[in-house]
């Protein structure tokens, strides 16, 4: 099954539902980082977050990052995804297994810790726009629904799961995001929140078969409506080009260190891992732009 996101809504309007199949995604992050299976469930469950919450809010050429800062093992996690259904990641510390919860699940609290959760919306104007909320879970579903109640003042519930295999491979992936419209009366929500509570387990769900639709239906009911259907993918959109920019911030000495002594330089992509090297003459040609600019 490929990769895609449903954009569903009850039949009374007045709730909305993002539902999402991303195992794909989560898998080419994992191939990408190397990630061991507490680092794949934490920035998996952010890569969804982070997707769902851009699908919901995002148009055009619009981007959203979003930073779990948390003291635990697996360190910083950052995702930034896009509204065109693009999203990509990395954890400060790929190589992070840690002993199952009593239940066999794996102890994501434990791997986030206690910090703080950000997101900052580019819009396209002046000044990016950042909320920031205490990290009250480390389950990140929790802590995504916080962030929307406390700084988006929107109702929600949010639903992530990532299933890694023995290997450290990823077996499933996705997720749910909930949102209350202003018409939404207390009985909906509660009766909503009873469905989402009956649900069966996320991860065995998928892995069953069951599909975005299917969620929509069991989340909102059988006479919900869906939407709208959209693929989504991993892409990170970095490039020689853009590196060879970054270099150009630099003071004119580092850059003649890199040329003189290091005789060209090697720069990391640190969303996809992709490398990008620059000869002694690059180096040169871009410390000359960089010379000619402030002429």
């Amino acid at each position: 099954m490929n990769d895609y996101l449903v954009k569903a809504i009850d039949k009374t309007k007045n709730l909305r539902l993002l539902t999402v199949n991303a195992k794909d995604m989560v898998a080419e992050t994992q191939k990408r980082h190397d990630t061991w299976s507490a680092s794949s469930a934490v920035l998996g469950r952010t890569l969804i977050g982070g997707l769902l919450l851009a699908a919901a809010g995002l148009t055009g050429e619009e981007e959203l990052t979003v930073r779990l800062l948390g003291n635990g093992p697996v360190g910083a996690t950052i995702v930034t995804a896009k509204a065109d259904y693009t999203a990509k990641g990395y954890v400060q510390n790929p190589h992070i297994a840690l002993p199952a919860k009593s239940d066999g699940h794996i102890n994501v609290k434990k791997a986030v810790g206690q910090g703080w959760f950000e997101v900052t919306k580019d819009l396209g104007l002046k000044e990016p726009y950042t909320g920031q909320v205490p990290i009250v879970s480390g389950e990140i579903a929790e802590d995504f629904t916080y962030y929307l109640t406390k700084s988006e003042q929107i109702p929600s519930a949010v639903g992530l799961s990532v299933f890694v295999n023995p290997n450290n491979t990823i077996g499933a992936a996705g997720g749910f995001m909930l949102q209350a419209l202003p018409g939404a009366s207390d009985e909906l929500i509660d009766r909503t929140v009873k469905r989402i509570n009956a649900l069966p387990q996320l991860s065995s769900a998928f892995l069953d078969g069951m599909t975005p639709e299917d969620l929509a239906r069991k989340i909102l009911g059988t006479d919900c409506k869906i939407l709208e259907k959209q693929d989504v993918h991993y892409a990170c959109d970095c490039s020689k080009e853009k590196y060879a920019e970054i270099l150009a911030t630099l003071k004119t000495s580092q850059l003649n260190d890199m040329i003189n002594k290091d005789h060209g330089a090697e720069l990391t992509c640190n969303f996809c891992g992709d490398k990008y090297h620059y000869s002694e003459d690059e180096l040169k040609e871009i410390l000359t732009k960089k010379d000619n600019q402030k002429d």
